[in-house]
């Protein structure tokens, strides 16, 4: 009985809460609502309880079947996704580009369609090309879950970091969130952008002008509750800031972009202890991983108290499980 509580709990919560619509896939942030985020993010509150007990299991998604399609390496999302679905006991499948026939030529639309016809309901997919996730919702049955698809998007993840800024602040509506790094190449930060922005914070960007163009104001110009703004001068725009959320850099990007070699880069934007004083006092970071110690975040600060990088990685557990229920748990089959 005491197996099933948090389960009732978010039935109950979501019950209380104005109706939502079925949700048949998750691809990126920008057809979520602000109340929609907001259901999930308290239903990974709940669930949240289920990781802390000794047997860490509940039944909600006994005899469902997920897929996880992983074309692009993955550490972190891959077994955080797995951990969610043992958690919610879902059987589970693991495919990965060496060991799918898209090695011998099969589509990645037959790939789907083999696992649908073996009764798998969800297929969380990660993929380098941008739009990947898309094929695959508009020519099969399954409910898709976007872990990542090139340039382009990364919900789970932008859903996780505000779970955890809203853990660690009470709100999000008001924050101000300074996103810094490779914007132009980050699925990260257009996830986060639709997200914060949606739920109220404002968010400012930071980075060389050639990994951070304007245009990136155009994109994301729609009416929404917080603000977007670009400052390049990085010690400008963490003034006043709540959060400071840095982004891998990967040298040969900088490279290629001709923006400044490493070294440069890193006396620029690097996110360290001098810039984090000029935030608010309460200020903190956040990285969505893996991470470059000693580039984009200096030695000490990565895992120090103003860090939050753990914790984002703790909490990617209970907001997966959030999603997965979202699309299978709460009516017993996909929506």
């Amino acid at each position: 009985m005491t197996s099933v509580k948090p389960v009732e709990q978010a039935k109950q919560h979501a019950a209380q809460k104005v109706a939502l619509p079925p949700r048949k896939h998750v691809l990126d942030l920008d057809d979520f609502s602000p109340e929609e985020i907001s259901q999930i993010l308290e239903t990974a509150g709940v669930l949240a309880e289920v990781l802390n007990r000794p047997i860490s299991k509940v039944p909600a998604l006994r005899g469902k079947t997920i897929l996880t399609l992983f074309l692009e390496p993955s550490t972190r999302t891959r077994a955080s996704f797995e951990r969610a679905a043992k958690a919610l006991s879902a059987d589970i499948i693991n495919l990965s580009g060496s060991d799918s026939s898209a090695k011998k030529g099969e589509s990645l639309i037959d790939t789907a369609r083999t696992m649908q016809a073996m009764g798998a309901n969800i297929i969380i997919m990660r993929h380098s090309m941008s739009g990947a996730p898309y094929l695959l919702a508009q020519h099969t049955d399954l409910s898709v879950i976007n872990a990542g698809d090139g340039w382009h998007a990364h919900p789970s993840q932008a859903l996780l970091d505000l779970y955890t800024m809203r853990e660690k602040f009470g709100k999000v509506a008001g924050l101000k969130v300074v996103i810094v790094g490779d914007v132009l190449h980050s699925r990260v930060a257009r996830s986060n952008i639709w997200g914060l922005r949606k739920m109220g914070a404002d968010v400012t960007l930071s980075a060389p002008p050639t990994l951070l163009p304007e245009e990136t104001l155009e994109a994301y110009s729609g009416e929404l509750p917080g603000r977007l703004s670009i400052e390049f001068d990085l010690d400008k725009a963490v003034e006043g800031a709540d959060v400071v959320m840095a982004l891998r850099i990967q040298r040969e990007r900088l490279a290629t972009e001709g923006s400044m070699n490493l070294r440069d880069y890193i006396i620029a934007y690097q996110v360290n202890d001098e810039r984090m004083h000029k935030a608010k006092p309460t200020a903190m970071l956040m990285h969505p991983g893996p991470m470059n110690e000693g580039v984009e975040v200096s030695h000490g600060l990565a895992y120090g108290d103003r860090s939050l990088v753990e914790t984002q990685v703790k909490n990617g557990v209970a907001v997966r499980m959030a999603l997965l229920y979202r699309l299978v748990g709460a009516s017993g089959v996909a929506a």
